[in-house]
């Protein structure tokens, strides 16, 4: 699936291709010419993916073949077994949760997960969690307090599920008492933005000591289309919406609201998932490594100064 904006590359890319057969077919040395639509293909993609718009970042954090949280798992780490339930009212198939070992490290992983087809996207709610994911979500942070295993969090979510089932069982109370208590979760949690990190369905298990982006990633109050159609009254605004959003890594980065940007292979991670996999492992075990040099009184005063430290200026 090629977006607006890599059509041209993925002509290109036609082009090559065709001109290739067809040097195969004639038995016709061509080389030369490949080469040089090569090289001008290999400029295109730099020009394009390294001078991004906010809304094309947007529309590449939502590609349907980029990883998934199940992904990332099923790449990085062993013996996953997931966990079900929140012991209130039922299992949410949106939020995933489940002990795991990355390197022989035991862990506590979890994440949004959407689907890769219609059926299963109906079936995960394409990533919008329920309240019973949230408390789902907390039972098992609490549970890793207990057996002091550090949490890994993957957030790809629109946002949570705003329909009237969820919000008859308390869905804003639901992410409100996550917020409250993963503040006094007593291990190393890390967060990381791999698609969409839309609104209170991303903050609701997004506390932690390191919140991290995909480079083509973004994480915001509102979708750009939302914020879009409330200040402008016009959807179709959502491009000039995300502009001022600043909901990307680097306006992220320098307003503090994270703590790092991790670098995706050109044109994406669903180019290359098992670079951004490894990516992504190396930056995990490379910040927890220097989160367990620190003991919890220290971890959970350093974690709650960060985000109140949020939005003070001056």
């Amino acid at each position: 699936m090629a977006l607006e904006f890599e059509k041209p590359i993925v002509e290109l890319e036609k082009k090559i291709q065709e001109l290739r057969s067809f040097i195969s077919d004639k038995k016709i040395d061509l080389s030369s010419e490949v080469k040089k639509l090569e090289e001008k293909l290999e400029r295109l993609r730099k020009d394009t993916y390294t001078n991004l718009t906010p809304w094309q970042k947007v529309q590449l954090a939502r590609h349907p073949q980029r990883p998934y949280t199940l992904d990332y798992i099923n790449m990085l780490m062993t013996d996953f077994l997931e966990l079900h339930g929140d012991r209130l009212f039922g299992d949410d198939l949106a939020l995933v949760c489940g002990l795991a070992r990355l390197d022989k490290k035991k862990i506590l992983v979890m994440g949004h997960q959407k689907g890769k087809d219609t059926k299963e996207n109906l079936k995960r709610n394409f990533g919008c969690a329920h309240p019973e994911g949230y408390r789902k979500a907390l039972r098992l942070m609490r549970l890793a307090e207990e057996f002091d295993l550090p949490i890994v969090i993957f957030i790809d979510t629109p946002g949570a599920y705003p329909g009237i089932g969820a919000e008859e069982r308390g869905q804003s109370q639901a992410i409100a008492t996550n917020l409250m208590e993963m503040m006094r979760i007593s291990v190393p949690i890390i967060s990381i933005v791999i698609g969409e990190g839309g609104s209170g369905g991303a903050l609701g298990v997004g506390i932690a000591d390191k919140v991290m982006v995909l480079e083509n990633s973004y994480y915001s109050v509102i979708s750009p289309e939302g914020c879009a159609a409330i200040l402008w009254k016009d959807g179709s605004k959502a491009s000039q919406a995300a502009e001022v959003l600043k909901l990307t890594g680097p306006d992220l980065l320098k307003m503090g609201i994270i703590d790092e940007v991790i670098p995706e292979p050109l044109g994406g991670a669903h180019r290359d998932p098992a670079k951004i996999a490894q990516t992504v492992k190396e930056t995990i075990l490379r910040n927890l490594k220097a989160l367990e040099t620190l003991d919890k009184e220290e971890l959970l005063k350093t974690r709650y100064k960060k985000f109140r430290s949020m939005g003070v200026t001056g």
